[in-house]
Order: structure tokens, then sequence, then C-alpha cells
């Protein structure tokens, strides 16, 4: 209740507590309380900008950016270095707040946000990020699909692996792994990051003693301690070079779900283990799991080469071993794995017109160069590995704020934004600079540039004109 309260006018807020009155005095008084807890809390909220200037409150640019950031990585360094931004501690007014999920989940219902101001996370953005929820959402879109336009539609939506939610689909995982038996699984934390509580396995009975702790913790109706699982069908035959697997990092943008507006950011890397790898030993987390939290602690890394390639030179590698036209469609399959997935959550994730999301998308080629979805991060990490890494990240948090453009230069019409590029806006957005018969006739080129050359500085330089209050180098 307090999160729609939150959003609407006051007048659509009387409204709806007049109607919510008539429902019953118990739920009226129930409203009631909630309702004032909140409007107290945002009495004293220290996130609440002064009215003293009136209209000048209002977003149409900001002199000066007030922001609170509760990480101490790639995104503190940006924040520090942007002009006009000044950072506030504790409890002091901010303009753009840069939390991590925990904040989020204990003050965002209470925080009362005025226009002009923006925090990085949806309120429920979970239902893409959590593993089981991500796949609870894709299967019923792909249902919906199915039903409402046809199987063709909806087999656009076969890029995710066949994954269950454990302990709840226990059973209905069972028949499907005597289905096909040998074959190889992993199980998966769904709410851990960075490898965490992986492994993979062949037999059920690998997972028989995870099962009973969970039966146990459940009977003794403790469902704080009952950890859930999704259990995944393995990719058994991966794309390698030089014998070692790899998933790709990418980053897309979303600062609106209604109507859904997403951008995708030009870089990104492959991440690759350190082992070669076979499918006789699956228990070598180094070989199976491309984590850089789990490959920086293998004998055979090195900090300096790192275990990363930059999107450019996996796209560089994948034209000239395969050609341009089959790596465009590659590269398109995966721009369909970014819409669908956003639209598979569109209606339930709750909009609100402070927030953005800034989601790493993590997917895995398969040898015939078919993209999969493993999952996607609300929190992806912007802490460096190597030098080129702490640049790439760098650049893409500082376009990010300049598509969230807390200053006002923007018109709101831009297909580019440093290297961004507009890929949905309502709709999909199709390039200005290729003619149709590039990709021939019957299609258009979508505004995506996932490893292609990365000129922001030159966009942004035509992009932005210098602000009034920004001193001249």
């Amino acid at each position: 209740m307090t999160t729609t309260v939150r959003t609407l006018s006051w007048t659509s807020f009387q409204t709806v507590l007049n109607i919510i009155t008539l429902k019953g005095s118990s739920i009226a008084c129930c409203c009631y309380f909630r309702v004032s807890v909140s409007m107290s809390k945002y009495k004293t909220s220290g996130n609440k900008a002064s009215n003293d200037s009136g209209k000048s409150e209002e977003r149409v640019g900001r002199s000066c950016v007030r922001y609170k950031c509760g990480l101490l990585n790639t995104i503190q360094d940006v924040l520090r270095q942007r002009p006009n931004w000044v950072e506030v501690k504790d409890d002091g007014e901010w303009d753009f707040n840069w939390c991590d999920v925990g904040w989020l989940r204990e003050n965002f219902d209470y925080t009362y946000m005025e226009e002009h101001v923006r925090i990085n996370h949806f309120r429920n953005h979970y239902e893409l990020t959590r593993k089981n929820l991500m796949v609870k959402n894709l299967k019923r879109y792909q249902k919906s699909l199915e039903k409402d336009v046809g199987r063709v539609e909806a087999s656009k939506c076969d890029f995710f692996p066949c994954t269950f939610a454990l302990p709840s689909e226990y059973h209905l995982f069972v028949e499907e792994f005597n289905r096909s038996p040998g074959s190889i699984w992993i199980m998966k934390p769904v709410a851990k990051s960075q490898g965490k509580g992986i492994f993979l396995f062949r037999k059920l009975k690998d997972i028989i003693d995870w099962k009973k702790e969970s039966y146990r913790s459940e009977e003794q109706k403790d469902a704080a301690h009952v950890e859930n699982y999704v259990a995944q069908r393995y990719i058994e035959n991966p794309y390698l070079i030089s014998g070692r697997k790899f998933d790709l990092r990418v980053y897309v943008l979303v600062t609106s779900y209604i109507p859904l507006k997403a951008w995708l950011y030009r870089d990104g890397f492959a991440r690759f283990s350190s082992t070669r790898f076979c499918l006789s030993s699956i228990d070598d987390k180094y070989m199976h799991l491309t984590n850089v939290s789990v490959q920086k602690t293998a004998p055979e890394y090195d900090p300096e080469k790192g275990c990363k390639w930059q999107m450019q030179q996996l796209r560089r590698y994948l034209t000239a071993k395969h050609g341009r036209e089959v790596v465009e469609t590659l590269f398109k399959e995966m721009d369909n794995i970014f819409i669908r997935s956003l639209q598979s959550v569109q209606k339930i994730i709750i909009n609100d017109k402070h927030c953005f999301e800034l989601y790493g998308y993590d997917v895995l080629l398969d040898q015939n160069l078919k993209p999969w979805l493993i999952e996607v991060n609300a929190s992806p990490s912007h802490t460096p590995s190597s030098q080129e890494d702490y640049g790439m990240k760098y650049r893409l948090l500082e376009d990010t704020l300049n598509v969230v453009d807390m200053e006002g230069r923007l018109t709101g019409k831009e297909n580019r934004v440093g290297g961004y590029d507009l890929m949905w806006n309502n709709g999909p957005v199709y390039r200005e600079d290729v003619g149709l018969q590039t990709f021939g006739s019957s299609c258009f080129a979508a505004n995506t540039y996932l490893g292609c050359v990365n000129d922001r500085e030159k966009q942004l330089h035509h992009l932005f004109k210098p602000l009034p209050f920004q001193k001249k180098a």
C-alpha cells in the first residue's frame, strides 16, 4: 500500500483511501495506520529536497546534484569525479542514490521522493534477477505467447535451459531427470552470486543429502533456513576457445517498464575458465564455473592477464572464424533474449519514474552458436579485475549517469548516449545509418551495436553542450 500511495498524486491518494474505506472499517484502519507511519517518515526523511526555491526544484537540469552511494567500488569513483555532484552522508538530503538491494528492501517503501529524484533499482527487481523467479516468469510469458499468438512466436523464448525450482518442483524435476539418464545437471542457490553454492551432478543420490536437509528444516517450520535452489540442465556442448569454456556479461539499462525503454551497452566481456573443458570431471569448479570470483582463486590464474576478453575482441574472433552473417544472426538472437526477458516481467515490475536498473546479463554460447540465458544480475559487479576492466566499467557507469541525466541535458529523443544504444522504446528501435539492402529488403536492422566500435567520447562531445555552471577546461 505504501508503494502505491507514494507514486500517486494527493488527489488520487485521497480517492484511493476513500475507496478502501468503503471496503470495511478494519481495512481502512489498517491502511490508515500504514499511511500514517509512512507519512511521518516522509516528514523526517533526509531524502526530501527543500521547497524553498519553488519551481527551481522541477527536473529541468540541476546545477548541483546531491548523491548518496552505499558501495565502495568503481561507481564511487565515477560519482566523485562527476562535475558539480556532491556526496551526502547518513541522513543528508539526496537527489540521486546508488544503493545496494539491502538498503532498498529496508528503506524504499518509507522514502519520499520528489519529481527529480532517481534511485538505481526498481522496487521488485528480483522478479527478473532471482534465478527461480526469472524462470517462472519466462515460462509464464512463453505460455501466454503460445496461447495468444501461436507456437512460432512462443518458440522465440526457447533460450533458457530446462529448469526447476527446488524443493517445490522436486517431483517434476525427477520425472524430467529420469527421461534422460546420464545427463548432467547444475544446482544453484536462487539468491546467491559469485558461484557460491553451485555444484554439478549426474545422479539423484548426489542431491539426496540436500533434499533431506531441506525437508528437515521444513519440518522444524523454520522457513528462514530452507534454502531454495534451481536445478538446471547443464549445457554440455559449450562453445570453446582454446579448449576453454566462457560466458558473456552484457549490460542492459532499463529506464522505464511502462512503457518499456531499454538501452544496450556496446562494451561487455567474455569470462573464461582457467582449465580446459571436459565432461569427465564435473567436480572441477575452475573448469565449469566462469565467475571471476571463482577463477581468481585458481592455481593457474594470472592477475595481470586476467580471464577476460573484451566484447569487441570476441566479436572480431567469431567474425573471422564464422563470417559476418553468422555473427550478425548470433547477436540478433541475443537482442531477442534481452527484450523477451524484459517483456516477461514488464507487467509485474512495479514501474516508478524515480527508478532505473542496470542489469548484468550472463549468456552462454553452445557449439552451434546458440545463445542461452543463464541469469540476470541486479547488482553486477563493478569491482575491476584489471586496469582494462576498470576503464570499461568506469565508462559504463559514467554513461549510465549520462542516460539517467540528472543535469537535464537530453531532449528525450536520443537513440544513442555515449556507449549506450536505445534498443527498445515502447517498440523496436531501428538503425538510422544502415540501408535496408545491407540486411535484406524484408527486414530492418535493430539499433544495437554490441561488440562494435565504441567511439563514445566523440559522440558525447557532439551530444552535450557545456552546461552554464560547468567550468571551461
